[in-house]
């Protein structure tokens, strides 16, 4: 069993903590903003007070922690996401559906892209042509939105071209500096691929190697008199060793979400309608993955077919189009804003494109201080769920939330028609 003694001497630092079991087998592997602050919660019993079974499960397991420190939260995420891959530790992959993977993908083009794509996305017939399939793939993370984060700090240090447009016409990203305007021949072919492998191998966790190598070329391109270049490289010399991933440190940066998802599962719908009087109507999807929001999967509905008084018939017309995309991953449950009818109607919608998706519903109760929630008999919705009263009323919330943005957005837009 873990003590305090693997704890008082772990750095303070970001970097990546390894569990492991008596025969030496690694079991879980998480990232933390700092390693000994996140080691304690795990020692002290906070994670397991929290985390539920499988936490108390691991730390039955676990008698040694190994861990890698690291300059910045950035090279974190990468490192655990390569580690992984490498160990496959079975707290990290079990219970965990693939097709919820993301991934880095290089491109295979004369100026290749940098792209986020889903394991999902690889199975697409737009995808088929071997600028993606010869591409180079990094991964699998499991928080997209961390990527897009790490891959807006690595684009600052390296620029890359990441439209399908192969020119710099209307291209904002140029105008802004994140797009060095190769087909506007603003940068070498051989600038733009030393661009991409800086990128290649920090993805790859080769940092070390990274920086040696720019620094030999620094000093190449300063004895031939090339001192653009060597400025050039000089600034991202300097970036690399000074990464500022502030926006990184979050507070989830640091959860455990694949543990998590033995309380909570991994994908989660939760939907609501907004209008006023009947005018403008809308409806919102908000997407949770293991408890967190996944904002880059949230939708928007305009209503177009149903009565626009008839909240039942618009949350209709919202399920029906939803299940339309089957090119979107099903949810383990899904959750409407509204109460019984809302239930029942769903119900029927679930009978008659033949999904099983667990199904609730919530709203205000009669004081506006609790929810009440409804449970689907014939889809019911896992016991854990049912009991994650916070989370349901996140997820509530964010739905609500959500749904009024984009209504008042609509109505504006409709009232200078």
């Amino acid at each position: 069993m873990l003590t305090d003694h693997y704890v008082k001497n772990l750095p303070k630092g970001p970097g990546v903590y390894l569990f492991k079991d008596v025969d030496g087998k690694v079991l879980y592997i998480g990232k933390a903003t700092s390693l000994r602050a996140r080691v304690q919660q795990y020692v002290s019993g906070q994670e397991e007070k929290s985390r539920g079974r499988r936490m108390r499960q691991l730390m039955d397991d676990a008698v040694s922690v190994n861990v890698y420190e690291t300059t910045s939260a950035l090279e974190a995420l990468i490192l655990e996401a390569n580690l992984i891959k490498k160990y496959q530790p079975p707290y990290n992959i079990q219970q965990r559906d693939d097709k919820s993977y993301s991934y880095f993908l290089i491109t295979k083009e004369r100026f290749p892209r940098v792209l986020i794509m889903r394991e999902t996305d690889f199975t697409k017939k737009k995808y088929a042509t071997s600028a993606y399939t010869d591409g180079k793939r990094f991964g699998p993370y499991i928080s997209r939105s961390h990527m897009q984060t790490a891959l807006k700090i690595l684009r600052k240090i390296f620029p890359f071209h990441d439209s399908v447009q192969q020119s710099e016409k209307g291209c904002l990203a140029y105008q802004i500096g994140l797009c060095p305007g190769p087909y506007d021949n603003a940068i070498t072919p051989v600038q733009y691929r030393r661009n991409i492998h800086g990128i290649r191998m920090m993805l790859a966790g080769e940092r070390t190697r990274l920086l040696a190598s720019l620094r030999r070329a620094m000093v190449r391109a300063a004895r031939v008199q090339e001192f653009e270049e060597a400025a050039r490289l000089r600034d991202q010399i300097a970036a690399l060793e000074h990464i500022r991933d502030i926006s990184l440190m979050t507070q989830h940066f640091d959860s455990d979400v694949l543990l998590r998802n033995d309380e909570i599962d991994g994908r989660i719908e939760c939907y609501d309608i907004s209008h006023f009087g009947g005018e403008s109507a809308v409806g919102a999807m908000v997407v949770f993955c293991g408890g967190v929001p996944e904002k880059e999967s949230y939708r928007t509905f305009m209503i177009k077919d149903a009565q626009t008084d008839n909240d039942l018939a618009m949350m209709r017309e919202v399920l029906v189009r939803r299940l339309n995309h089957k090119e979107w991953p099903l949810p383990q449950v899904v959750i409407l804003d509204g109460g019984a009818t809302h239930l029942a109607m769903a119900e029927e919608v679930w009978h008659t494109y033949g999904v099983t998706t667990p199904l609730m519903a919530v709203a205000k109760g009669p004081t506006r201080k609790n929810v009440d929630i409804y449970s689907s008999a014939q889809f019911p919705p896992p016991e854990r769920i049912l009991r994650n009263k916070v989370l349901i009323e996140s997820l509530r919330e964010e739905a609500h939330r959500y749904a009024i943005a984009f209504h008042k957005k609509r109505r504006k837009k409709d009232f200078l028609m």
